[in-house]
């Protein structure tokens, strides 16, 4: 008998790590065998994927709230975009009333749940100002609404942009003549807006969601977007297969979208290498 006993042999770091790996693969197949085992199939096929109740859907869920959710978004994002680039130039702005407004304006709207400014935007407006409309009613709205949520946002992403364009930018197209004015209209900009589209790619998916708020604004049955119209056919119905196809509609686009921010995003990476 030897004086010290054998010691057990060590694993090295790969085989720990393939060891916890097949742990943590273990786990994952365990508790899918159990959620397979454990469901109702036939209880959640009639209450979640009901065929006879999804086609009670077309065509108004693409014709009418798929419509109205992409037409919500594309106006509210397009305003959000321009108040956000004004409120990004003040926020840079060597005049102090310009950056308190902007600093103010971004704190307190960042800070703000989107409800409340939906709220605000379709009960506080016409109280505070009687006899002001909107253009064009409810879009003109939910344009102003997701514009002043998305304006913040975007405010901080174009300063950032704005100030990753390299200084020597700017420093050539004043040596060449251009005013301050003119060389951030046509180079400091245009490759700020470059720099940020990924982000503000984001931005728009999480608009296209926010566009589900607009029913706090008291909208008809032609002005439903597709969270609102879902709510409507699961209560008719009693049955949640509207609410998924909703969601199947809202990922048909954000999946995408997000999809694109980010080949964007890693192409902009390579471009820096």
């Amino acid at each position: 008998m030897t004086e010290h006993a054998e010691a057990a042999p060590r694993l090295t770091r790969t085989q720990r790590r393939r060891l916890i790996l097949g742990g943590e693969y273990g786990i994952f197949v365990v508790a899918v065998v159990l959620l397979v085992s454990l469901a109702d199939w036939g209880a959640l096929k009639t209450n979640f994927a009901e065929w006879r109740v999804a086609k009670t859907l077309f065509p108004d869920i693409i014709t009418v709230a798929l419509r109205n959710t992409l037409l919500f978004t594309v106006t509210g994002f397009a305003l959000g975009l321009v108040a956000g680039l004004l409120l990004a130039l003040m926020r840079l702005s060597s005049v102090p009333p310009y950056r308190w407004f902007a600093i103010a304006y971004i704190e307190v709207f960042r800070g703000l749940p989107a409800l409340l400014i939906f709220i605000f935007v379709g009960t506080g407006v016409p109280l505070a100002f009687p006899g002001v409309n909107f253009p064009g009613g409810v879009y003109g709205q939910a344009a102003v609404a997701l514009g002043v949520v998305s304006a913040a946002y975007m405010a901080e992403t174009i300063r950032a942009g704005i100030e990753a364009v390299p200084r020597g930018q700017m420093e050539a197209a004043r040596t060449l003549g251009m005013s301050h004015g003119r060389a951030m209209r046509s180079i400091i900009i245009p490759q700020a807006l470059r720099i940020v589209i990924p982000p503000l790619t984001n931005e728009l998916v999480l608009l296209f969601k926010d566009s589900s708020l607009v029913l706090f604004l008291g909208i008809t049955l032609q002005q439903r977007e597709l969270s609102k119209l879902a709510q409507d056919a699961a209560s008719q119905q009693g049955n949640t297969t509207p609410i998924i196809v909703a969601a199947i509609c809202y990922l048909i686009i954000t999946i995408p979208l997000g999809h694109l921010a980010r080949r964007l995003e890693a192409r902009q990476k390579r471009g820096q290498r």
